[in-house]
């Protein structure tokens, strides 16, 4: 009967010819597209076209002839997965550098206040980084759990950060209600979109967000150590500014001036020179994202993993399972967590049948369920695998 309805499911999929994008290997389901992407026919063509022809031939005049206009065109076509304007975001590093200059930006923005509020369940990169910078200007760093951020914030909070899904359990954040807080009391406000570009909803200008920052290689396909993205609010770039004055931060990066002078707009957030073939790939793959919309995804999304959920009541709960993810969709982002004592065995034991997914301590098993290319059945079939351990 399961099966059943995901063939149906899958039938009446629109989005289901976008799977024939990815080279997805024979016999494999892949679950792990919320941690590493996989590979795009596109991103492998048009490697190979930059190292044969760009690198190759044309050498450093590939530079002038189209790689030093990476960074703001791989920006722009991150933008509207984010609800950003265009040239608000640009593409460069990685995640924990950029939310270090978003959060460096913040606190420069808010001076003479003395504490930083950061999510205590957040991804560890996040908070040593905003450790860092807390260390870096005498502040205090505020952990709360993400139900009790909106109560830490105060007059003292220069800048508030958090990640809006839960690397973890899914669990999408208050992102209006955390944000109003934090202007309310004249804070602003970083979000980290590493688990939402690409596969949910988000809109950087509706809710009036100051900065975000997110990687390319989960949802967004970019290939292993893919550069991450920034975005900065258009109405503070005349007064942000971020400690990392690379060359390429500079208004004029190639008169070689001695002093440094910020670059008008969001170039100001670059450093220095861009990794060209991970954001070739990366380009690649955000092509695929130019046939769809965001909503669609999300409606697919949902599908994925309330069907998941639906067949954890029937078939999982009583083997010892547990959800760690919330069961209401709108709540939840695109993985689901189930707790499971055995769980890191199980994981490596599945991934030697060719059905991947991942492990986080203590116990929970994460699924990711990529509307690009995940389908319903598989969704069955890993049921099925994790039903009969």
């Amino acid at each position: 009967e399961a099966t059943e309805y995901a063939q149906s499911l899958d039938a009446a999929d629109t989005l289901a010819p976008l799977r024939q994008k990815f080279d997805i290997p024979e016999g494999i389901m892949y679950f792990d597209g919320n941690s590493l992407g996989p590979l795009t026919f596109k991103s492998r063509e048009v490697l190979h076209h930059t190292i044969e022809f760009e690198w190759r031939e044309r050498l450093i005049r590939s530079w002038n002839e189209d790689w030093l206009a990476m960074p703001a065109r791989v920006g722009n076509m991150i933008a509207p997965l984010i609800g950003a304007p265009i040239d608000s975001v640009i593409v460069c590093d990685n995640t924990s550098i950029n939310l270090h200059k978003a959060l460096m930006s913040a606190v420069a923005l808010r001076p003479g206040r003395t504490e930083i509020v950061v999510d205590v369940d957040n991804f560890p990169t996040d908070i040593y980084i905003a450790q860092s910078v807390a260390d870096q200007h005498g502040l205090t760093l505020v952990a709360v759990p993400a139900t009790d951020i909106i109560g830490a914030i105060s007059e003292r909070t220069a800048v508030v950060t958090a990640t809006h899904v839960d690397y973890r359990s899914a669990n999408i954040l208050d992102v209006a209600g955390i944000t109003r807080a934090a202007h309310s009391h004249g804070a602003l406000m970083v979000w980290d979109l590493a688990h939402t570009a690409g596969a949910v909803p988000f809109d950087v200008t509706a809710h009036d967000i100051d900065f975000a920052v997110g990687c390319g290689y989960k949802y967004l396909n970019g290939g292993p150590g893919a550069p991450a993205f920034i975005y900065a609010a258009p109405r503070l770039l005349a007064d942000a500014s971020q400690p990392l004055h690379g060359w390429w931060a500079h208004a004029d990066p190639f008169a070689f001036e001695v002093g440094f002078r910020p670059a008008v707009g969001i170039n100001r957030y670059l450093t220095g020179t861009a990794t060209v073939l991970s954001m070739k790939s990366l380009e690649a793959a955000l092509e695929i994202f130019s046939l769809v919309s965001m909503d669609d995804l999300r409606v697919k999304s949902t599908s994925l993993t309330s069907l998941f959920i639906d067949l954890f009541d029937g078939h999982l709960a009583e083997k010892g399972f547990t959800l760690a993810s919330p069961r209401d969709a709108q709540a939840r982002g695109s993985h689901v967590a189930l707790g499971f004592s055995g769980g890191r065995g199980l994981v490596d034991q599945m991934s030697s049948r060719g059905v991947i997914a991942d492990f986080r301590p203590p116990d929970l098993m994460r699924f990711g369920f990529a509307p690009l290319y995940n389908r319903h059945i598989e969704v069955v079939e890993l049921v099925k695998q994790l039903a009969a351990h």
